[in-house]
Formats: structure tokens, C-alpha cells, sequence
């Protein structure tokens, strides 16, 4: 028999960075009929979500769609653009940067780890964690690379793990500076559709996006957004590939159709997603988690706690992470808090577990949500027993009320 009290009522609060909570609109989008993947009704769906991703991405060029998570697009890339042994430059910037460099080495690539040297004394915290990529390291680097035996640049745009959102067009310019001939591979996979990414002005060969995060849909479906120099590149690719191989599936999407089968209902929601952003407009979706942005990490400074991302120019506008005071477990706080308040806070991953917890401030929320996920979490903390400075959630609410949205959302 099961106790009532553990089925609180309401409903569940999930501030984790992605999956992110998945609207109405969307769910109900996916619960239509399965139709044939092969018949003139799924072509029109087709090319409607291919042509709907470019925009997102910003790009006037292919993206592929799998049916994946972003894991998938990462090895998706790499196997479409590298031969075996290959060299890769790769900097480290969290624990999705360290999974895909894993990935990388199990391809038999030869991915060498830039990062940011040293630790920071405060909180005992490996610099490369707190900071974004540094072009000036990536064009050094490229510069002693007289051979260019360097295939490729990879760089995490949006951390998840740590809430750093790394400045890719500078990136572009360092290789460009460099005089190399590198490929340019941006794992966006959390920033898509929440955090500015321009696809084509920044000079990017592919992009990884994934379903979860801004696109607000459930986990399931990967992107590869191409470069022509991308697609040329792979056709001198060695590595081995067949479900992940562009050529087919690009040749099939030109009728609106995949080489493999599709995940037809996923692609009801990413229709419904991207119809979504557009009714608002990308620089209202952008501008919007910028706010909220602003007004979590002012919460946490006004708990006096420190934030995960240590230049406030490269935090992220969908999440914050929030480091623990020493000798308090983060991973023990978000269990209380879920216990006690239903609340699903990120938990610190790799070299920062049990460091920090992450707060997610993206896809289907409002400063209502934001507020309530504050409250939640300084509760919270007050039960732990961490003293705090103030009240991050007053601070919230006079944030909110003091800077209205810029542009009214439309009704679902």
C-alpha cells in the first residue's frame, strides 16, 4: 500500500537544464495518428521540419534530423567527416565537452584537450569548468600545426554541465587567423532554440542540436546542420557509417523523406516546436532567456552563493549553476529538496559531482515558474542549513516586476 503523501499534488516542478518540460501545444501534436513514412502526407511533414530547422539554425543549408539523442549527433559528425587516426583539437569546458572528446577516442581519433590551466583557490574548482572556450589558445595552438594535420575544431557552444556558453564567431576568426584549414563541429545541442547560434554568419562546418532542451520536445531527435565544405569533406571520409551516413539521407530528404525510418510523431512536435518559436520570433525567444537568465543568477548572488560560470559575459541564458559552500553535499540539498518540495534541480556531473546543482531556465516557463523554482530552492538551502545573505527570491520578484517581457507571448 502506498502512502497518499507520496503522491503530492500539483504539479512537478523540473528545473533541470533537459529535459526540459514539454508544453501542451506539443504533447498534443505528438499524440496524432501515425501516418505512413513513405506516403504523400508524411513528404509535406518532411519537408516542413527541414525547412522549419534551417531557420533555427540560422542556416540556409542542409540539416539532417535523426532519430536520436544528441550523443548521436555527436558521432554523427565525426564519423561523416574523419578517417581513422585523424586528429581533432578539442577544449575542454565540462563534462559534455569531456563526452565528446570520450566518444572521439573510441572512434580511434586522436583528439587532443585544450583548457583553461589551473584552479580556482575559492572553491577548489578546475578553472577549464568555470570558463568558456579561449580562442586565443585554439589559434596558438593552430599556429604551431604547420602540417595541418588538425582535422577539426570541436567546441561546446552551451555547457550544460556548467552553464558557460562559449563565443563561437571568435572561434571561427581564431582558425581563420591561424591560416588553417580546419573544420569548425559546434555541439549546440542545449543552446538550440534558447541561446543566439547563427549557423551560417559564424562561419560553422556542422552543429549538433537535440530535441530536449529549447525545442521543448521530449529526448529523441538529433541535427546535424552542414556546411557545403562539411559535405564535400565527408566524401573523402574513411570512418566507417551507414545509419549515420549524410549522402542517403540527404538525397531521400530533397522528397521529403529519410533513408531510415523516422520517428513520425517526434516530428508532429518539432513542427508544432518550431511553429512555436516563430509565432514569437527568435529574438523574443532569445531576449526572453536572457531575462530569466539575469534574474536566477541574481537570486544566487543575493543568497551569496557563488555561480559555476566565472565570467558573467559567458553565462548561459538557460541555465546557472550554483557551487555549494564547502563541506555541503549538492547532491544531498537536491534530494531534499525534491523530497520535501517536488522539485528536480540538475545535479553536478564529472569533476564538479556533489560540488554544485544546476537550475534550468529554459523552454516552457515563466517568471511565475522561475519564481516558485527559487522559492523551492531557498527553502531549501534554509533547511540544509547554509546561511544565506538575503533573499534570492525577493530579488527575483522585484526583477521581475521592474522588467516586464519585451513583447507579449502568444496563447498556446
Amino acid at each position: 500500500m502506498i502512502a497518499l503523501d507520496q503522491h503530492p499534488s500539483g504539479r512537478h516542478f523540473l528545473q533541470i537544464p533537459g529535459p526540459s518540460p514539454v508544453p501542451d501545444r506539443i504533447l498534443h501534436a505528438i499524440g496524432r495518428p501515425t501516418i505512413d513514412h513513405r506516403g504523400p502526407e508524411f513528404a509535406v511533414l518532411g519537408k516542413r521540419v527541414l525547412s522549419g530547422i534551417q531557420r533555427v539554425f540560422q542556416t540556409r543549408h542542409p540539416v539532417v534530423i535523426y532519430p536520436a539523442s544528441g550523443t548521436g549527433a555527436w558521432e554523427a559528425a565525426l564519423v561523416n567527416l574523419m578517417s581513422p587516426g585523424d586528429a581533432v583539437l578539442m577544449f575542454e569546458t565540462g563534462h559534455f565537452a569531456s563526452l565528446w572528446h570520450r566518444i572521439a577516442v573510441r572512434l580511434g581519433l586522436q583528439p587532443e584537450f585544450l583548457s583553461v590551466p589551473g584552479t580556482d583557490a575559492s572553491t577548489g574548482l578546475p578553472w577549464s569548468w568555470r570558463r568558456a572556450a579561449q580562442p586565443e589558445l585554439i589559434e596558438a595552438r593552430l599556429r604551431e600545426d604547420r602540417a595541418h594535420a588538425i582535422r577539426a575544431v570541436c567546441v561546446v557552444h552551451s555547457e550544460t554541465s556548467t552553464g558557460v556558453i562559449s563565443d563561437i564567431a571568435p572561434v571561427r576568426r581564431a582558425i581563420d587567423a591561424a591560416g588553417h584549414p580546419a573544420l569548425l563541429l559546434v555541439d549546440t545541442i542545449s543552446g538550440l532554440g534558447c541561446a543566439d547560434y547563427r549557423h551560417d554568419e559564424w562561419g560553422v562546418d556542422v552543429a549538433m542540436g537535440g530535441s530536449q532542451k529549447g525545442l521543448m520536445l521530449p529526448p529523441g531527435i538529433s541535427f546535424n546542420a552542414l556546411s557545403p565544405k562539411a559535405i564535400e569533406a565527408s566524401k573523402s571520409a574513411k570512418l566507417p557509417k551507414a545509419y549515420w551516413a549524410w549522402d542517403e539521407i540527404l538525397e531521400m530528404n530533397k522528397g521529403g523523406y529519410w533513408s531510415s525510418t523516422p520517428n513520425t510523431n517526434l516530428l508532429y512536435g518539432l513542427a508544432e516546436s518550431i511553429d512555436m518559436i516563430f509565432e514569437q520570433g527568435l529574438e523574443t525567444v532569445f531576449a526572453r532567456h536572457q531575462r530569466w537568465g539575469e534574474a536566477v543568477r541574481g537570486a544566487v548572488r543575493a543568497w551569496g552563493l557563488p555561480i559555476q560560470c566565472a565570467d558573467a559575459a559567458a553565462c548561459s541564458p538557460l541555465l546557472t549553476g550554483v557551487i555549494t559552500p564547502v563541506g555541503v553535499d549538492a547532491d544531498a540539498l537536491r534530494k531534499l529538496i525534491h523530497e520535501r518540495f517536488d522539485l528536480s534541480l540538475g545535479a553536478g556531473l564529472g569533476k564538479v559531482k556533489g560540488r554544485m546543482f544546476r537550475i534550468g531556465h529554459l523552454g516552457d516557463s515563466n517568471d511565475l515558474t522561475l519564481v516558485a523554482a527559487l522559492a523551492g530552492v531557498e527553502m531549501g538551502l534554509k533547511l540544509a542549513g547554509i546561511a544565506l545573505a538575503g533573499s534570492g527570491v525577493q530579488l527575483a520578484m522585484d526583477f521581475f516586476a521592474s522588467h516586464p517581457q519585451r513583447a507579449p507571448l502568444k496563447a498556446a
